[in-house]
């Protein structure tokens, strides 16, 4: 069992940044490809980035890439997204989510955070 547990959403202004983090309990956490999806109001859950077990490898949806970061430190069972120029349409709730093989869709994920609100305004 994975426990993931997010923290660091809130309210921003269009072209700010905030850093999401998620810790995972459990000490397996570096088996696990980790990600980040995220749910906008009426809309359905999409895919916003994962990253490998050693961190190597990183997948991002194209509407961030160049602005979000993901990364994560295994000695600390966290993963993180960094979110730079934040626009509007970033507006959701953010999941944190753990994979043991592929993630880039809902079905391909083991474990999910309970979600954190991120809010950007124009």
């Amino acid at each position: 069992q994975v426990q993931l547990v997010e923290s660091g959403g809130g309210s921003v202004q269009a072209g700010g940044s905030l850093r999401l983090s998620c810790a995972a309990s459990g000490r397996t956490f570096s088996s696990y490809v980790m990600g980040w999806f995220r749910q906008a109001p009426g809309k359905e859950r999409e895919f916003v980035a994962s990253i490998s077990w050693g961190g190597v490898s990183t997948w991002y949806t194209d509407s961030v890439k160049g602005r979000f970061t993901i990364s994560r430190d295994n000695a600390k069972n966290t993963v993180y997204l960094q979110m730079n120029s934040l626009k509007p349409e970033d507006t959701a709730v953010y999941y944190c989510a753990a994979s043991l093989g592929r993630l880039a869709r809902e079905s391909q994920v083991d474990y999910w955070g309970q979600g954190t609100q991120v809010t950007v305004s124009s």
